[in-house]
């Protein structure tokens, strides 16, 4: 049987029929109904965040926050990092502004703030950092650049659910942080996301920009579109995360035998969890340095194919290389994130991934 990179969590089918039975009594889809509501409840007290807002997806959520938060400036630039999915810097660009691409560090692939200074200019209206694979970004140094520049902080938080700094919700950070309940992340609505927030008067604008503009009086005031989580999807939420903690319990022994078999190898570079972050084990990212190990990561993805294991380059290539930015923009500006993107290869993390299946994986690396 194949090894996928990624495999869905899903409750059993009779738990889920348990908890779509109401709609089908009140006939309730949409438009923030009971069990979205539910959900934004539970959400709110498990990610230990101040206020939050779902969506229909983490890239309508993100490209709305941006947005709820005034940052929209003609040549408003935002500076952001490469090493991401394209749906960071499109979320800057549907909103009229100009991403400006800050190199990453070398140890966990997250935006490095020690470079992010130099890239400001007198456009410049917010950092919008990604927690890459569940690392937490510098948000000690993000938040006094911030401060001393009066800029706005938006985290993409898509891999980072349930990860916690120093004991803190990683939603509490920043301005705003955007979550991804994708169907392939550690916590799923099969589609969906959310914003966290500390502003409360963010919660009308979130609220109006993804129903079409519409306040409570039925009249429009903005050009919005529509980004509401459905009940169907809200039921999904409300039972995996019933399990989100015992999913993220067998990711974590995944984790844990691949570092026993890899961390040590010449030529692989693992990441190590920080002392004082809880993570979530989304993602198992590997760097291969094809002079010290022999085989470079599209060699190994390609051998892993072959064994019916697939294995995905992720992010590959940074966002800065890619076709539709790349006459603006080059390598040369972010060695780093063209570096890690050129030798990364995320093995097969999943909750059902049993210990047999990173062993037998780990042999055809090791072998």
């Amino acid at each position: 049987m194949a090894i996928l990179v990624t495999k869905s969590s899903i409750p059993k089918y009779e738990e889920y029929i348990e908890e779509i039975k109401p709609i089908f009594e009140n006939y309730w889809l949409t438009n923030m109904g009971p069990i979205h509501e539910k959900l934004e409840a539970k959400l709110l007290e498990y990610l230990d965040v101040p206020s939050i807002s779902l969506f229909s997806n983490g890239h309508l959520a993100l490209e709305i926050a941006i947005h709820a938060l005034g940052l929209r400036k003609n040549g408003g630039e935002v500076i952001t990092t490469p090493f991401t999915f394209v749906s960071t810097t499109n979320a800057i660009v549907r909103n009229g502004l100009k991403p400006v691409f800050c190199d990453i560090k070398e140890d966990d692939y997250t935006i490095d703030p020690t470079k992010i200074e130099d890239l400001i200019t007198d456009n410049t209206v917010a950092i919008l950092p990604v927690h890459v694979y569940g690392n937490v970004c510098d948000v000690e140094a993000i938040e006094q650049i911030a401060r001393k520049h009066e800029l706005k902080v938006i985290y993409d938080a898509a891999h980072a659910f349930g990860v916690k700094y120093k004991r803190t919700g990683i939603g509490n950070f920043g301005d705003a942080s955007m979550f991804s309940f994708h169907a392939t992340k550690v916590f799923n609505t099969i589609e969906g996301g959310a914003i966290t927030f500390k502003d409360a008067s963010l919660t009308k604008s979130l609220r109006d920009y993804k129903n079409f503009g519409l306040d409570e009086q039925g009249d429009v005031y903005s050009f919005a579109g529509n980004a509401k989580m459905d009940e169907f999807r809200a039921a999904m939420g409300l039972c995996n995360l019933r399990h989100v903690n015992e999913s993220i319990i067998y990711r974590k022994k995944a984790h844990e035998r691949y570092m026993e078999r890899l961390a040590n190898t010449k030529g692989i570079k693992v990441n190590g969890i920080k002392d004082d972050v809880e993570h979530n084990y989304s993602y198992f990212p590997v760097c291969f340095d094809k002079k010290m190990f022999g085989k470079s990561s599209n060699e190994i993805l390609l051998e892993l194919k072959s064994k019916d294991i697939f294995a995905r380059r992720y992010f590959y290539p940074p966002i800065n290389e890619m076709r539709i930015f790349r006459k603006q923009y080059g390598e040369a500006d972010t060695p780093v994130a063209h570096n890690v993107s050129s030798n990364i290869l995320c093995l097969p993390m999943f909750e059902g991934l049993s210990i047999c299946d990173v062993d037998k994986i780990c042999d055809i690396i090791l072998k």
